[in-house]
C-alpha cells in the first residue's frame, strides 16, 4: 500500500472514530442528565449543568486514553527497533 493511501485510510478511521465517540457521548450524557419525558422545550440550569460536566468528563478521559495509546505504542515501537537490531 502507498503511503498516500494509508495516510488517507487513517484520517478516515480517525473521522470515524471520533463520530462514534460523539455519538456515544451525546447518548451517554443525554441518557443520564436528560428526563426522558420532557416538561420544557429549553433545558433547565440542572440539565445544562449536568450536561457541562458529563461532557468535560467525557472529553477528559478520552484525551487520557489518547494520550496512554500513544504513550504504549511509542514502546511497542522501541521494543520492535531493539529486537530487530538486537537480531
Amino acid at each position: 500500500m502507498d503511503p498516500l493511501r494509508a495516510q488517507q485510510l487513517a484520517a478516515e478511521l480517525e473521522v470515524d472514530m471520533m463520530a462514534d465517540m460523539y455519538n456515544r457521548m451525546t447518548q451517554a450524557c443525554h441518557r443520564k442528565c436528560v428526563p426522558p419525558h420532557y416538561k420544557e422545550a429549553e433545558l433547565s440550569k440542572g440539565e445544562s449543568v449536568c450536561l457541562d460536566r458529563c461532557v468535560a468528563k467525557y472529553l477528559e478521559v478520552h484525551e487520557r486514553m489518547g494520550k496512554k495509546l500513544t504513550e504504549l505504542s511509542l514502546q511497542d515501537e522501541e521494543l520492535l527497533k531493539r529486537m530487530q537490531q538486537g537480531t
